[in-house]
């Protein structure tokens, strides 16, 4: 059995019963995103419509222009739609201002990034506290929640080791560790491992799986088959519209209530 194949079985036996009362994280109701270019117009995504539940594991795939990277951007609250309504955490984006925008993205997400983001002069526990100081409000335990994070993901012996002296998947590691330090509902990895050898990838997967069942919501974006058998569900753009959704087993309930 194949190391995802492994993963899905796993969640598979946790699962459980199909479950009907699954809270609601993110709602989308026919969203539309469109870019004005000089003359041109482009319309990134036509119409999408999509719930994702608190506890998912969703991989949204596509290829270059298919609207995925649209769709990342909007539920990562960088971006507003056109037309449409977007819930994220019981809270319509559509029309927050910017800085509203923000706390959002800082209460509720977490971003990891395929070149990892880092600061080259800063070591990884610096590197991790760095999203506390921007908490509102800040919290008093920056160091020690920042050493939980990284021992978490497997670098409670790199704290003070800067990027150069950490291999791609530490790397990686630290950036997790960065996304996870607030707290965030949504872990939102965008190709996480396109910067990663097979082996590595592998390892980032399995942590990626490990915080789902936590009780995180992983959304992947990429564009590797393989990274995406990880998911529990798979959702494929083309052409700005969702042409496959499909998912692999039953999801568990996982506390709280649905969005309304």
């Amino acid at each position: 059995m194949s190391a995802s194949a492994t993963v899905l079985a796993e969640h598979a036996s946790r699962a459980g019963a199909v479950t009907q009362n699954v809270p609601t994280l993110i709602r989308a109701e026919a969203i539309s995103k469109i870019y004005r270019m000089g003359d041109q117009t482009v319309r990134a995504l036509d119409g999408v419509s999509l719930d994702i539940a608190k506890g998912d594991y969703v991989a949204i795939m596509g290829s270059s222009g298919s609207g995925k990277s649209t769709m990342m951007n909007l539920i990562g609250a960088l971006d507003r739609p056109t037309s449409g309504r977007l819930w994220l955490d019981n809270r319509d984006i559509a029309h927050m201002s910017s800085d509203e925008l923000a706390d959002l993205r800082n209460a509720t997400i977490g971003f990891v990034f395929q070149q990892f983001n880092l600061l080259a002069r800063t070591p990884a526990l610096n590197q991790v506290i760095l999203p506390l100081l921007y908490a509102r409000p800040r919290p008093a335990d920056l160091e020690a929640r920042a050493r939980h994070r990284l021992e978490q993901v497997g670098l409670g012996q790199r704290l003070d080791h800067l990027p150069s002296q950490l291999s791609g998947g530490q790397q990686q590691r630290v950036a997790i560790a960065r996304a996870l330090v607030n707290n965030p509902k949504i872990l939102l990895a965008d190709e996480p491992t396109g910067a990663l050898d097979t082996k590595t990838s592998e390892e980032i997967m399995t942590l990626f799986g490990d915080l789902n069942r936590e009780g995180i919501t992983v959304i992947i974006v990429t564009h590797e088959p393989d990274i995406a058998e990880h998911a529990r569900r798979k959702i494929v753009f083309r052409d700005g519209q969702v042409v496959d959704d499909t998912e692999r087993f039953p999801l568990r309930a996982t506390g709280g209530g649905a969005l309304s």
